[in-house]
């Protein structure tokens, strides 16, 4: 028989029962939308997940830290291969160096520290962080009121969303307005000997640190300054949240301007009671990388100078095993409204056997062999599974913009940004119609066999 005319029967015996196939079509389409929406909410999930560690600007990023920091602390080192003596102090020295490797963009230190903001005859605790100035195009400034800084130096301060509501019921009326930034500067002893300077205002106070090792070149004092700013902009995320830091960031200021401060750390104190090689040394480095497919030999080569290291494509392969697992049970929910379809199948084609018996003696009376009739009734079964794959496809895509908009509705009442929690991508809409057609397929191979096991002569005859 024919392809032409296999395919002309087969929608012509489908039309003949219209509304039968048409719920049974119905069903198979339900199916494929409960599994569509199910795997798209799972897959849009992913992709906000994903987009939200890429708005960082982490994902090209390895963040570094000294050995010997973890073991300050009472942590027990994650490299068990390490000798000791490759333990080295994260200092300028090693910093340079890494400036060195292959692939590498810049090396920068992670510089955070409390303050106090005046604003508005109020104050305020929060925690500054420097952001370097490449920053400025790795998307987590994207979309942000106001602009970025206007150059590496400028003495200008960056909102996180949160913060700048403590400091105004109207966020955006902030920016062009000024601010004043209190802190505690490191004031090295030796330079305490020099002539001192006339007393100002926020060098009213010091207390002094010393190393019992060598005071003279170890030691420092602390001292009150304050520092004014202009606010250029507010962001909505924590852009410069990174691994080690004290606390999280929410007002960020040109990572030139925050060095130039001299702002005293969390690690100044551990520095100022042990003995180092009287260079600056850091609590932790940020290597930027040209992509992240170098972060890994990165790494590597970091980790063989004696340091540790930590980057996000480290924390995202549990995340995508997560979401693999995630995605896995979603589909095997989604697949059970889908089975049930299945049986729909087998009924309605089992069903059109008993009622063609005539049409099928007919068939093989003239010459139609087995197969031809096996093939008739797969045509019928894989036309109902395009169909219901097709419309179920639409039905999904539906459910899913309803779901995304009712989830945006309710963010927006609480003041939350808003969310793409599903996500139908083209190859989500391919697998989904070729699974139902396969499905309908594998349905229709009984009624199919039974069809092709009729003898004509008692079909004619029970007609």
């Amino acid at each position: 028989m024919k392809v032409g005319d296999l395919g002309e029967l087969a929608l012509r015996n489908l039309r003949e029962a219209i509304l039968r196939n048409s719920l049974t079509t119905l069903g198979v389409a339900v199916g494929v939308a409960s599994l569509v929406a199910m795997l798209s909410l799972g897959v849009g999930l992913q992709e906000l997940a994903s987009k939200r560690l890429a708005n960082s600007g982490l994902f090209d990023t390895v963040l570094v830290t000294s050995r010997r920091n973890l073991r300050d602390f009472n942590r027990p080192s994650t490299e068990k291969s390490a000798s000791p003596q490759k333990l080295r102090f994260l200092d300028e020295d090693a910093r340079k160096e890494m400036e060195r490797l292959p692939n590498v963009i810049e090396v920068y230190p992670q510089i955070r520290f409390p303050t106090e903001v005046r604003y508005a005859s109020n104050s305020f605790s929060t925690v500054v962080a420097g952001v370097p100035a490449s920053a400025r195009g790795n998307g987590a400034y994207d979309g942000m009121q106001g602009s970025f800084f206007s150059s590496p130096a400028a003495d200008e301060a960056i909102l996180q969303i949160e913060f700048a509501k403590d400091l105004s019921d109207q966020p955006s009326t902030l920016i062009g307005k000024d601010l004043v930034v209190r802190y505690v500067e490191r004031e090295s002893l030796t330079s305490q000997r020099a002539p001192a300077d006339p007393p100002s205002a926020g060098n009213v106070d010091r207390s002094a640190i010393t190393s019992p090792q060598d005071s003279a070149s170890e030691g420092f004092s602390i001292v009150p300054r304050e520092k004014k700013l202009r606010i250029v902009g507010i962001v909505e995320t924590e852009p410069a949240a990174g691994f080690a830091g004290y606390g999280n960031g929410r007002l960020f200021i040109p990572l030139d301007v925050a060095s130039a401060l001299r702002a005293a750390q969390v690690n100044d104190l551990r520095d100022a009671v042990r003995r180092s090689n009287g260079k600056p040394s850091y609590a932790n480095l940020t290597i930027r990388a040209k992509s992240p497919s170098q972060v890994e030999a990165i790494e590597a080569s970091i980790k063989n100078m004696g340091f540790s290291t930590f980057s996000l494509l480290d924390a995202t392969r549990n995340l995508r095993l997560f979401f693999t697992i995630f995605d896995l049970l979603l589909a095997i929910f989604g697949s059970l409204a889908l089975t049930v379809a299945t049986i729909g199948i087998i009924n309605t084609l089992v069903m059109a056997i008993l009622e063609r018996r005539r049409e099928i003696g007919i068939l093989k009376a003239l010459g139609a062999a087995d197969r031809d009739v096996k093939q008739l009734f797969f045509v019928e079964a894989g036309v109902m599974g395009l169909l219901g794959g097709c419309f179920g496809v639409g039905i999904g895509w539906v459910i899913g913009k309803a779901v995304t908009w009712g989830t945006n509705l309710y963010l927006q009442r609480q003041n939350l940004p808003p969310a793409h929690v599903f996500s139908v991508p083209w190859w989500l809409v391919l697998s989904a119609i070729a699974f139902a057609i396969v499905v309908s397929l594998v349905a229709g191979l009984y009624p199919a066999a039974r069809a092709a096991r009729l003898n004509p002569v008692e079909a004619l005859k029970y007609e």
